[in-house]
């Protein structure tokens, strides 16, 4: 089941999930500032958005104030279409049921997360620990088709766990044919800690057409702009490229006319304060503090950055940060 998967542009560049980073305020901003108008009069930005993960387990588990809470990372405008809800889970039945609730809420694919390296989640059985259980990973996929009806099932997972196992690892994924495979061209033991290897990608694509296979692979590390992943695209011949860290502090990343370069202290520092009053607003039940790594990434590359990234750091609402930045612009 490819779903949307067969219609969008090739190769793809799509927006990663980041555990609270991409979240709903944050994909407001990108797809807002990332928008353009492409040749064929279609609106542009990210290819394809993807949700934080959410845990299936919560979904089905949690109290109803819990739930509230997960939904809310559940969040999307219609701006932000396709997107994709991205859950983890080592129980069939709960990952079922969190893909069939994803679908009654609109969204255009799931996306089962098999490769976060966060210790309390591998704990569960989960991320990155299913690379060690190949045979539970492929029931988890099963479980999420039955719950997601006609809505295409994706994977994102890595190269191995503590060594590179591609050549046993990928195939197990793709006799259950997923309509995606991203692959963060590390293993989980690498962390980020060494560059990607991103001819491991390409290995990837040979070993799926030496299969007949028609997943979708996309890869995943290192890309630094949409140039960057153009020329990783090209040289590995994936079908998509997924980028992360390339995102913090730049909404305007998938614009193809602007970067940090040309866009203005002010136009960024707009962007700052819009960004935490949509946080506020969105996810009013967040630690506030999650901000601050953005403030980071936004304020940073002038005189008087680092000052102006001390004030912020001692803000606690959104009123708090503009008083900040604008008196930092009258001085």
């Amino acid at each position: 089941m490819q779903g949307f998967w067969s219609s969008i542009n090739k190769p793809a560049f799509v927006l990663a999930p980041l555990a609270d980073v991409t979240d709903a305020a944050f994909r407001r901003m990108i797809a807002k500032y990332s928008a353009h108008t492409r040749a064929d009069g279609t609106v542009g930005g990210p290819d394809v958005f993807w949700t934080e993960f959410v845990s299936a387990d919560g979904l089905m588990m949690a109290t109803e104030e819990g739930k509230q809470k997960l939904l809310a990372d559940l969040k999307y405008s219609e701006e932000e279409r396709p997107i994709v809800a991205q859950l983890f889970s080592a129980n069939e039945d709960h990952m079922e049921k969190a893909a069939a609730l994803c679908r009654e809420l609109g969204f255009d694919g799931i996306d089962i997360n098999m490769g976060c390296p966060d210790r309390g989640i591998e704990r569960q059985g989960c991320g990155a620990a299913m690379i060690k259980n190949p045979a539970q990973a492929r029931a988890i996929i099963r479980a999420a088709k039955r719950g997601a009806g006609d809505l295409p099932v994706s994977v994102k997972t890595r190269v191995g766990y503590n060594k590179d196992e591609l050549e046993t690892w990928l195939p197990e994924l793709l006799v259950e044919n997923p309509a995606v495979i991203t692959v963060h061209a590390r293993t989980r033991k690498d962390m980020s800690k060494v560059p990607a290897r991103w001819e491991r990608v390409a290995r990837a694509v040979e070993i799926r057409n030496e299969l007949g296979s028609d997943t979708l692979i996309f890869g995943n590390g290192d890309a630094l702009s949409i140039e960057d992943a153009k020329q990783k695209a090209a040289t590995s011949g994936a079908d998509g490229v997924m980028l992360g860290r390339a995102i913090f502090g730049n909404p305007w990343l998938y614009h193809p006319e602007k970067d940090l370069s040309n866009v203005s202290l002010q136009e960024r520092f707009d962007a700052l304060i819009e960004h935490t009053k949509l946080f506020e607003e969105l996810l009013p039940h967040k630690n506030f503090a999650i901000m601050k790594k953005h403030y980071k990434a936004y304020i940073n590359g002038f005189s008087g950055a680092a000052e102006l990234r001390a004030e912020l750091m001692e803000a606690s609402d959104a009123a708090a940060v503009e008083t900040i930045v604008r008196d930092y612009l009258q001085r």
